[in-house]
């Protein structure tokens, strides 16, 4: 277990670093290594970002001194998302297949957790975000077929994209995390555009399935001074509750959302048009 601390900063002080401190701070490059759990500890909400890669062994999710609790999640609650091989998941007894594009939700209280690819030649990939939890709702998987679905965009605006709505109060029962995997059609590039604050909420993006050699520009910042972030394949970013989060890439891609904060309203946002960024 490798877990790495990131302290909150006021817009004010963020709209003076260079590029070298904002991708020290929000951009977390590393989240699949081969054989770890790692993570990254966010003091916005308190998230928890980050990925579980078994290969040659299984994984147990320990709990770092951080926490100062005897189980990882005795105080948390987690949602889980396997972009590769399948795996199999224990908690508390229980044991959940999870393969492509699936979901697991575990609940406030999951004890002996323990994360394993079923073929080590095609290892999983579990996508971790973690947030503080009051009460234990029900350990579940959720499929695509369970999901809700929304089509959004157009390619006249090259953001015509799908959102599979997992982990959401409309699917199931969780305290302040939600989950969610955003799929652009070919030819689209723009992703959460107009884009969006929400003062009650924090977030995390991850991004994958990009095409070699092709990148993605993360937009962020207050929508009247913003910066940007070059990211690569298979990393995640961090989005205070007063940053946009939206991003453009040389190809089109998936990525996947997780909040965190006040309320599970997945509407709760302040839009901006395009034509009023700075």
């Amino acid at each position: 277990m490798k877990i790495e601390l990131r302290y909150a900063a006021h817009p004010e002080d963020v709209k003076y670093w260079d590029t070298a401190r904002l991708r020290k701070e929000f951009l977390i490059e590393n989240v699949f290594v081969n054989d770890e759990i790692s993570l990254v500890y966010s003091m916005y909400d308190r998230f928890i970002v980050g990925g579980a890669m078994p290969v040659k062994k299984q994984l147990e999710l320990e709990p770092p001194d951080e926490l100062k609790s005897e189980q990882f999640l005795d105080r948390r609650e987690m949602g889980i998302i396997n972009i590769g091989g399948d795996a199999v998941i224990h908690a508390s007894g229980k044991m959940f297949k999870i393969v492509f594009k699936e979901a697991l939700y575990l609940a406030k209280g999951s004890h002996d957790v323990t994360f394993k690819s079923v073929d080590p030649d095609k290892p999983a990939k579990l996508y971790i975000n973690s947030a503080p939890a009051h009460h234990a709702y029900p350990s579940t998987k959720v499929t695509l077929a369970d999901a809700e679905i929304v089509v959004m965009g157009t390619m006249e605006s090259s953001n015509h994209r799908t959102v599979n709505k997992l982990l959401v109060n409309s699917v199931v029962e969780t305290c302040q995390l939600q989950m969610g995997m955003t799929e652009l059609k070919t030819g689209s590039v723009w992703n959460t555009m107009p884009v969006h604050t929400h003062n009650r909420r924090m977030e995390a993006y991850f991004y994958f399935r990009l095409a070699e050699k092709q990148s993605i520009c993360h937009f962020m910042g207050d929508p009247d001074e913003t910066r940007h972030i070059w990211m690569k394949n298979e990393q995640a970013v961090l989005s205070p509750a007063w940053s946009i989060h939206s991003a453009a890439g040389t190809s089109n891609y998936t990525f996947i959302w997780g909040m965190a904060g006040e309320n599970l309203d997945y509407g709760d946002m302040d839009i901006r048009q395009p034509d009023t960024l700075k």
